[in-house]
């Protein structure tokens, strides 16, 4: 469960940045959810950075980092053409503050957790509000 780079602040002692892998969805949804992190907090990706299918059949995950140190308010509910999952690992406190600010634009479930000792991931759907 050590995927994401540690970091802790002097103010806070936690760690503050989340992976994030959104799957089981088209690239227009998990752009959605993209934007909706990058509007709430920093992240790894360029708002040009979309998401893109690849040629195949294996199934598609987008990866991005996104630090929860600073959070901003998301201006309110966004439409999902389908429920989402997006598969969240970070410490307790940094997945918690990821999970409340993504309820302000949809409807999130946790449908599965894994607890580490300093870390957890959690599974979440999303879905529109």
């Amino acid at each position: 469960m050590n995927t994401i780079k540690e970091k802790q602040t002097e103010d806070s002692g936690y760690v503050e940045e989340v992976s994030v892998v959104i799957s089981g969805c088209e690239k227009a949804d998990a752009r959605m959810v993209f934007d909706v992190l990058r509007a709430a907090f920093t992240t790894d990706r360029a708002s040009v950075d979309v998401p893109q299918n690849l040629a195949g059949t294996r199934p598609t995950a987008w990866v991005v980092t996104v630090d929860v140190a600073e959070a901003r308010v998301v201006s309110g509910p966004v439409a999902l053409g389908a429920p989402v999952s997006v598969d969240v690992q970070g410490g307790y406190w940094a997945v918690e503050r990821l999970r409340r600010s993504l309820a302000h634009a949809f409807d999130v479930k946790v449908v599965g957790t894994v607890s580490g000792d300093q870390e957890e991931e959690v599974r979440l759907r999303l879905s529109s509000r």
